[in-house]
């Protein structure tokens, strides 16, 4: 896997990120950690990783780091796997063997398919949530993923840079796909199952990111 980056945000994650690393210290990929430069316990917490890549975002947000970490990306795969460790490492290997051999250009990790499928993380209200994105994505953009919402996605690194996204939030969930579809690449699912967050709290707001999700999705479908 030297030729994967792991994308690894990672906002005040002073307590789940350095388990998440000693968990992943064996991969054999590069590992570019983005975060606040003012985050100083999170920075900290990771003083003893000599093999991780530190990089302090220009702007703020969870789509932000993102795109500046895949920016800052030379390999020709990237992943995007948060620190609280709910996206279990162990589908690595088996995403960027599908991800080659299927010439795929983004491959999407998704709680709902069957075998694997699953989460520790969900409730009513983000099952809901993510039903309605998903259908919403696949109905006006035909995006055909099953799990919209979920981040755990890896990709080529040079067609993600072509896309030019300009979501700094959570919206970049939803921009992503659509942007890569409406460029024609290939997209794909690969089944996954979410583990709970190794500590700290949830980043994100179910009903605000999901009104500011609904609005990006709108702007997307009449901004073609």
């Amino acid at each position: 896997m030297q030729n994967l980056s792991l994308i690894i945000p990672a906002k005040y994650e002073s307590e789940s990120l350095p388990i998440f690393l000693k968990e992943i210290e064996n991969y054999r990929c590069k590992k570019i950690v983005i975060l606040e430069e003012n985050d100083l316990e999170t920075i900290n917490s990771v003083k003893k990783f000599s093999d991780i890549k530190l990089h302090f975002q220009q702007n703020k947000g969870y789509g932000a780091a993102i795109v500046e970490g895949v920016g800052i990306t030379e390999t020709n795969y990237f992943c995007i796997i948060n620190a609280d460790g709910s996206m279990n490492p162990l589908y690595l290997e088996k995403m960027l063997k599908k991800l080659e051999n299927k010439d795929i250009d983004f491959l999407f990790a998704s709680r709902y398919e069957k075998p694997e499928g699953g989460s520790d993380d969900d409730n009513l209200i983000t099952l809901i949530g993510n039903f309605l994105f998903t259908f919403l994505g696949n109905f006006f953009f035909k995006l055909n993923i099953s799990d919209i919402l979920f981040t755990y996605v890896m990709g080529k690194t040079s067609m993600f840079k072509s896309l030019n996204l300009s979501s700094k939030d959570f919206t970049l969930c939803v921009e992503m796909p659509i942007k890569a579809k409406r460029r024609g690449f290939k997209l794909s699912t690969i089944p996954s199952f979410e583990r709970s967050r190794i500590a700290g709290t949830k980043k994100v707001n179910a009903f605000w990111d999901g009104l500011l999700i609904l609005i990006k999705m709108i702007k997307l479908f009449f901004l073609k």
